[in-house]
């Protein structure tokens, strides 16, 4: 019962940095919380593509599907705060302004947002827009369930495969740069198996699979950046990871229909 709580805790600690959801009292904040935490990730985006499937739906009671669509999109950005797309605009800022290692990490720390930001924010949010408004109406909130739990649970498999790149201990993300171990790598990709699941009674297995390996191959492409440019990742790059792999989901889905 003691280790059921402990795990549940982790579970709230990684809501209560990753989202803006409120969390219980008793979870507390400590270093060893959030580095546990980092493989509930793809469990908390379960959890906020379930809010925005919710909004979506409820919001298509009312209005034309592009607006059900959008209120789908600005419940996640609400709900996370933008976490993961600041991130998207810092790595674009960072990979595109920055020529050495040091330019890149000090680009990426800067708090104002350059053209490369911009755009890469544009092209992601309108690329998710367009691809969920092509989806089948009745396959859509599970589209975003999927699409949320899956390309976090991308995110989290950096946390095993490359170094965080920061040497300095004031990073936001650095609390949650630990390396994953090979049974909580296996959790985060089980989890994200789960939220492709949900897509079964709406979609042929080849369209969930080609949205899986869309988002694999964006992972392992983001991935090779990384390592090339910084020799590991920051937290700009979790979130990028997760903004890109997601819209790559819903593009592979796509492919089939």
């Amino acid at each position: 019962m003691a280790a059921l709580k402990r795990e549940i805790g982790y579970f709230f600690t990684a809501l209560g940095f990753f989202t803006r959801l409120p969390v219980p009292a008793w979870v507390g904040h400590s270093g060893e919380g959030l580095q546990q935490a980092a493989r509930h990730l793809p469990s908390v985006g379960l959890l906020v593509g379930a809010l925005a499937a919710l909004a979506g739906m409820a919001a298509a009671l009312l209005w034309p599907q592009p607006l059900a669509v959008l209120a789908a999109m600005a419940t996640s950005l609400y709900v996370t705060g933008a976490f993961h797309e600041d991130g998207l605009s810092d790595m674009a800022d960072g990979f595109g302004g920055g020529w050495t290692r040091e330019q890149v990490l000090a680009i990426m720390k800067d708090s104002r947002v350059g053209s490369y930001g911009v755009i890469a924010l544009v092209l992601a949010l309108l690329g998710k827009f367009l691809a969920l408004l092509e989806l089948p109406a009745v396959a859509l909130p599970a589209a975003l369930v999927a699409g949320h739990a899956v390309s976090r649970s991308c995110a989290a498999s950096l946390l095993k495969t490359l170094d965080y790149a920061r040497d300095e201990g004031a990073s936001k993300a650095r609390p949650v740069a630990t390396c994953l171990s090979w049974s909580e790598l296996l959790w985060v990709a089980l989890v994200g198996l789960l939220g492709a699941a949900l897509l079964l009674p709406f979609l042929s297995p080849a369209a969930i699979g080609l949205g899986l390996l869309l988002a694999l191959l964006a992972t392992l492409w983001l991935a090779r950046q990384m390592a090339r440019r910084l020799g590991g990742y920051t937290g700009d790059c979790l979130g990028a990871t997760q903004q890109v792999s997601e819209l790559a989901f819903y593009l592979g889905l796509l492919c089939s229909l």
